[in-house]
């Protein structure tokens, strides 16, 4: 898989025009003429990027999927118009790592203004899947200790997300914000950059993403066991004192 595509070398700088391009002429005319844009500008370094990623997460964790394919790591930029109204395309684009569709999962985002990674969590209260209310609940302290011994407070911002994310806290810190977590549906925890910056489109953001998700991991496993200690408990095993 590696040998298909070229090494990662940052993600391409006219990203983000192209999706700036894409919201002022957002229907099929166009974007088929810009199709060779979309592969070469978002896609393929979208792909080596994932494939980067995947020594990591399959010792990580060997559940987290890692294909570097459209409805397993990459959301297509298409919307499917039997359900949607409107305009035809995203005007973002998304590279996801979790094990099943609506998973809390790791993430690289990019919009026309912005791009941010960082951790989603599925905070449903009504399905079997969703253990971070629970453990909340039920682990508080040692949530709240994990985030003091892992550095995480005010490291990162603290978002909610509906049909579009809405920025709570720029700094999120467990003791100030445990209650807020618990009653929110769904939780972004993230870095943002300007589009600007130079970290973006240099093949060393592998490191910075693997650092990142690798200091979220914890919180993680929060939201994907009735156990979250344990996994940790495997992860310092593993990994030691990676932050």
């Amino acid at each position: 898989m590696k040998d298909e595509y070229p090494a990662f070398g940052g993600f391409n700088k006219n990203v983000f025009k192209f999706l700036n391009d894409l919201t002022k002429n957002n229907n099929v005319e166009w974007f088929t003429k810009n199709r060779d844009r979309y592969q070469s500008e978002l896609v393929q370094p979208a792909r080596s990027f994932v494939i980067e990623m995947q020594d990591f997460f399959n010792r990580l964790n060997p559940a987290i999927r890692t294909e570097p394919k459209f409805n397993e790591t990459l959301m297509r930029i298409n919307k499917d118009m039997r359900f949607s109204k409107g305009e035809p395309y995203r005007n973002y684009f998304l590279i996801h790592f979790g094990k099943f569709k609506m998973d809390s999962e790791f993430y690289v985002y990019f919009d026309p203004d912005g791009f941010s990674y960082g951790l989603f969590i599925n905070n449903g209260k009504d399905d079997k899947n969703f253990y971070f209310k629970r453990n909340l609940v039920k682990y508080s302290e040692e949530f709240l200790t994990l985030l003091v011994k892992y550095n995480l407070n005010n490291k990162f911002e603290l978002h909610e997300l509906n049909k579009e994310s809405k920025l709570l806290e720029k700094k999120f810190d467990g003791d100030k914000h445990l209650e807020i977590c618990k009653d929110l549906k769904m939780i972004l925890i993230q870095k943002s950059l300007k589009i600007t910056d130079k970290k973006i489109f240099s093949p060393g953001f592998i490191i910075e993403a693997i650092k990142t998700f690798s200091m979220l991991y914890p919180i993680y496993c929060f939201s994907i066991s009735p156990q979250p200690l344990k996994l940790i408990e495997e992860f310092e095993e593993q990994f030691g004192n990676v932050i």
